[in-house]
């Protein structure tokens, strides 16, 4: 079955931790890393990737930091673990065109998969980085623990 890596994980944290200090202009990743309890040299690799598909800008110098492009509801979670943990797949076999399965014309299973597929990404495609940073803030915390 499809598992998120901590790397898919900790990237939904660093931009929930972006989105709720927004107003704030940019954030350090000490910052980030010290209410996230993820060291500041994976938040590195991770804003890298973020960086450069330019989810995040960047400010260097004393006041710099990271702040996101984009308003949060522009973000979906789809975007942010497709674009740090590559395929969503299920299974290999459920992919379109790539590599197609030699037996998926007599497999029975096949559209089972496909169709567990499509949930997984129709729901990835709804909830935004706004809704998480909205449910983070309901619970009442300024961290990540639980996702």
């Amino acid at each position: 079955m499809m598992k998120v890596s901590t790397r898919g994980r900790y990237a939904l944290r660093l931009m929930i931790d972006l989105a709720q200090h927004r107003d704030e202009g940019y954030i350090s990743l000490k910052e980030i890393s010290a209410r996230q309890d993820v060291t500041v040299r994976y938040l590195e690799q991770i804003i890298a990737i973020l960086l450069k598909a330019g989810f995040v800008q960047s400010f260097r110098g004393k006041a710099g930091g990271y702040r996101l492009s984009r308003h949060p509801r522009e973000y979906t979670t789809e975007d942010i673990l497709k674009l740090t943990e590559g395929s969503l797949l299920p299974l290999s076999c459920t992919a379109s065109h790539e590599n197609p399965c030699p037996r998926a014309a007599g497999c029975a299973t096949l559209p089972f998969w496909r169709g567990l597929q499509q949930v997984i990404e129709n729901y990835l495609r709804r909830v935004t980085l706004e809704d998480l940073a909205e449910q983070q803030k309901e619970i009442g915390c300024d961290y990540g623990a639980g996702i």
